[in-house]
């Protein structure tokens, strides 16, 4: 049984929406921005690791979907 789960991370600017049932592991976060997304570590996403603007071109270049986000500025 998979267990899908929904979670938020913020840093005030961007929102990053993770959707757990989505994610094919592709990585492409992780490649493109590990000071932000870290699978090794809890959470996995720090939103504190880099600009907004970095975070906002990493969770576009995600091919699941799994990660989308909400903006404040």
């Amino acid at each position: 049984m998979t267990r899908d789960v929904k979670k938020k991370y913020t840093n005030g600017e961007v929102t990053v929406i993770w959707e757990s049932a989505k994610c094919k592991h592709a990585a492409e976060c992780v490649k493109g921005l590990g000071t932000v997304f870290n699978t090794r570590k809890r959470p996995w996403i720090n939103m504190e690791g880099a600009n907004s603007e970095d975070v906002i071109n990493t969770v576009a270049k995600c091919p699941s979907g799994a990660l989308t986000m909400e903006t404040e500025i």
